[in-house]
């Protein structure tokens, strides 16, 4: 009877340490799949941003171009 018993308690608590440790490791799959969605979303504001900050430069270059364009013009009608 009291071996009975004891095995009944060590299942138990074999069950409940299995448990613990699935639930742990579902919440370390969770925490991954966060941090590889936060990471994610900090590539894409990092491409974006790169995409505008080319677009600005293209802007000024083509500004400079225009105004050396204009100079030149100014200086062939003299």
């Amino acid at each position: 009877m009291m071996a009975t018993d004891m095995k009944q308690l060590l299942n138990s608590m074999e069950s409940t340490i299995k448990l613990q440790n699935r639930a742990k490791a579902e919440r370390r799959a969770k925490e991954a799949e966060r941090e590889q969605k936060e990471f994610k979303e900090k590539l894409m504001r990092i491409a974006a941003n790169k995409l505008e900050l080319e677009a600005m430069a293209r802007k000024g270059k083509g500004a400079e171009a225009a105004v050396q364009r204009d100079q030149l013009m100014g200086l062939m009608m003299m």
